[in-house]
C-alpha cells in the first residue's frame, strides 16, 4: 500500500480465484491460443513501430550519406530532427480518448498505421530537411493512437492469467523494430548514395503494415463493444477465448457480469466533457497522477540519452570510430531484446510495487558509477574508463526493463477502469512525449556543453523517482482489470457494482434456464 493517498480498496476477487484454479496452460486452448498468436503483429507489433524509429535516429548519426545530405546538422538541428516526432504526438493526445471511443480499438489502430505509413514514406522521399520534420511530425501524430489502443486491446482481449505478461511484453517489443533499425542501418551505413538512410526510412513502415494485414483476424475488444450496447457480440469473444479452461462457463458467465456493472457505473460517473474526468474527484486526480509520473518516469530515467545519442556518449569516452559506434548501438539493442523479454515473462509475477523499487534503485546505481568512470575518462584522459562505461550501458538494460520497460502499460491498464483507460494512457503518453521532447531537444546541447556533468542531473533525478514511487505508488498484482476498477473509490462504490454484478448473473442464470427449458421441450417433441 502506498503511503501517501487513500487506501485502496479491491472488490471481492472471485474471478481472480477461478483463473488462479484453471491449471490449463494457453498453448492447450485452441482459441487462446490462435488469440495472443493474432495479438503479436496487431499489438504488440505496434511497438516495433516506436523501437524502430527511435534506433533509427540514433545510427543515423553515424551514417555519413545522412549527415552530409542534412548538412551536419549541430546539437540544437538535431535535437529538433528527434523532438518533432514527439511534437506531432503531443498534438495528436487531445484527440485520442474521443477517436478511441468512436471507433474502437481495432479501426483505430488501423487508422493510425495508415498515417504512420504515409509518414514513412514521406520521410524516405525527404528532399531537404524541412520534408524530413515534416515527414517526422506525420509519424509523430501516428504513433499515440496505435500505442494508447493496442496496449489496451491487449489487456481487455487477454485471459486473466496471461494478461499482465501480455501487456508487459507490449514494451519489451520495442526491441524487435529497435533491432531490426540498428541492423539495417549497420548494413547500409557505408552506402554512399542516399539509400544508406532512405532505405531504413522506408523500412519503418513494415510494422504497420503489420497491422493492416492481419487486424482482420483479430477480435474487438469486449468492454468497448459492452460500452456501445453490443453486449451479445462481447459475450460471444469472451465465450470464445475464455471459457477453454476449467471452470470455463462460469468464468465467462462472472466475467462479463463485471464488465456490464462495471461499466454501467463508470458512465453514471463519467462527465460530458471528455477530459473533464481528469479533475473529477480525488480517486480520479490520484489515477491521472500516477499516469503522469510513470509516463515522465519512464523517459526521464537516463533511457533518452542511450536511444537518441550514444554516438555522443561514446565520443566522451574517445570512441569516435562510426563503425564502432554502429557495433555497440546493434550490440546493446540485441542485449536489451535479450533480457526484456524474460523479463517481461517474470516481472508481472511479483509485486509491482517491488518491480518499481529494484528497477529505480538499479538504475540510480548504474548512473552513479557511469558518471565516476566518465568523469575519470575526461579528467585524467584515461582510455581504461570507456570499459567500465560499456560495462555500465548494458548493465543499465535490465535494470531499467524491470519497470519501465515491463510494467508501464500493465500498470496503466490496471490502475484505470474502461472509460477513462484511454484517457489515463493519453495522459502517460503525453508525459512521455514531453519528456521525449525535451530529451532529445535538450540532450545533445547539454553533453555538448557539459560533457559527462550532465550525468549528475540524472543521478539526483533517479533518487526523486525511488522517492516518488515508494511514497505514492499502490498495489496492483494479482488481480483482474474490473476488480481493479474502483480500488480509489472507497468500500461504498465496490458494494454498489458487487450489487450489480449480482443482478447481472442472475438475468443471465435465468436467460441459461429458459434456453434449457426450452431444448428439453423440443427435444421431447422431437421424440414424440
Amino acid at each position: 500500500m502506498a503511503i501517501i493517498g487513500a487506501k485502496e480498496e479491491h472488490a471481492d476477487p472471485r474471478l481472480t480465484r477461478i483463473a488462479q484454479a484453471d491449471d490449463m496452460p494457453w498453448y492447450k486452448k485452441p482459441n487462446l491460443r490462435t488469440l495472443y498468436l493474432i495479438l503479436v503483429p496487431t499489438g504488440l507489433g505496434v511497438e516495433w513501430t516506436s523501437g524502430f524509429d527511435s534506433s533509427m535516429m540514433n545510427s543515423l548519426q553515424a551514417v555519413k550519406s545522412w549527415t552530409d545530405y542534412f548538412d551536419n546538422p549541430t546539437s540544437a538541428r538535431l535535437g529538433l530532427l528527434n523532438a518533432m516526432y514527439s511534437l506531432g504526438a503531443l498534438m495528436a493526445i487531445p484527440f485520442i480518448p474521443t477517436v478511441s471511443q468512436y471507433l474502437g480499438r481495432r479501426r483505430t489502430i488501423l487508422m493510425a498505421s495508415l498515417i504512420m505509413c504515409m509518414g514513412a514514406g514521406l520521410q524516405a522521399g525527404s528532399r531537404n530537411s524541412d520534408m524530413f520534420l515534416a515527414s517526422r511530425w506525420v509519424l509523430g501524430f501516428g504513433i499515440p493512437f496505435a500505442i494508447v489502443n493496442a496496449s489496451s486491446m491487449i489487456g481487455e482481449l487477454s485471459y486473466a492469467k496471461e494478461r499482465a505478461v501480455m501487456t508487459s511484453l507490449f514494451n519489451a517489443s520495442w526491441f524487435v523494430g529497435a533491432i531490426i533499425a540498428a541492423g539495417t542501418t549497420y548494413g547500409t551505413f557505408q552506402m554512399t548514395s542516399t539509400w544508406a538512410w532512405r532505405l531504413p526510412s522506408l523500412l519503418q513502415l513494415v510494422p504497420s503494415a503489420f497491422q493492416l494485414g492481419f487486424m482482420h483476424w483479430c477480435p474487438e475488444s469486449p468492454r468497448w463493444l459492452v460500452s456501445q450496447d453490443r453486449g451479445e457480440e462481447a459475450f460471444a469473444i469472451l465465450q470464445k477465448y475464455h471459457s477453454e479452461g476449467k471452470d470455463g462457463e462460469e468464468f465467462v458467465r462472472l466475467e462479463y457480469a463485471q464488465i456490464q456493472s462495471t461499466i454501467s457505473a463508470e458512465k453514471e460517473l463519467a462527465s460530458r466533457f471528455v477530459w473533464a474526468d481528469v479533475f473529477r474527484d480525488a480517486a480520479m486526480r490520484r489515477r491521472f497522477l500516477l499516469a503522469a509520473v510513470v509516463g515522465f518516469f519512464t523517459q526521464w530515467s537516463g533511457n533518452g540519452l542511450l536511444s537518441f545519442y550514444m554516438k555522443k556518449i561514446l565520443a566522451l569516452v574517445n570512441i569516435t570510430d562510426n563503425r564502432t559506434v554502429q557495433q555497440v548501438i546493434l550490440s546493446n539493442t540485441c542485449w536489451g531484446f535479450i533480457n526484456a523479454v524474460p523479463i517481461a515473462l517474470i516481472a508481472p509475477r511479483f509485486p509491482r510495487r517491488r518491480m518499481f523499487l529494484i528497477c529505480t534503485i538499479g538504475t540510480a546505481v548504474v548512473y552513479v558509477v557511469w558518471t565516476i568512470a566518465s568523469a575519470r575518462a575526461t579528467i585524467e584522459n584515461s582510455s581504461a574508463a570507456a570499459i567500465p562505461v560499456l560495462v555500465f550501458i548494458f548493465v543499465y538494460s535490465p535494470f531499467y526493463n524491470i519497470g519501465w520497460n515491463a510494467l508501464a502499460y500493465t500498470y496503466m491498464v490496471e490502475i484505470f477502469p474502461y472509460q477513462q483507460r484511454a484517457k489515463g494512457i493519453a495522459v502517460e503518453q503525453l508525459t512521455v512525449r514531453f519528456a521525449v521532447f525535451f530529451n532529445t531537444y535538450v540532450n545533445p546541447i547539454a553533453l555538448d556543453g557539459i560533457g559527462w556533468k550532465y550525468y549528475i542531473v540524472y543521478c539526483v533525478w533517479i533518487l526523486v523517482e525511488i522517492a516518488t514511487v515508494y511514497l505514492i505508488f499502490p498495489e496492483t498484482h494479482n488481480r483482474t482489470l474490473e476488480e481493479l476498477s474502483f480500488m480509489f473509490e472507497g468500500k461504498e462504490m465496490q458494494d454498489k457494482v458487487q450489487k450489480n454484478v449480482d443482478k447481472v448473473l442472475d438475468v443471465e442464470l435465468e436467460v441459461v434456464q429458459r434456453r434449457s427449458l426450452k431444448d428439453d421441450i423440443q427435444n421431447a417433441e422431437q421424440r414424440v
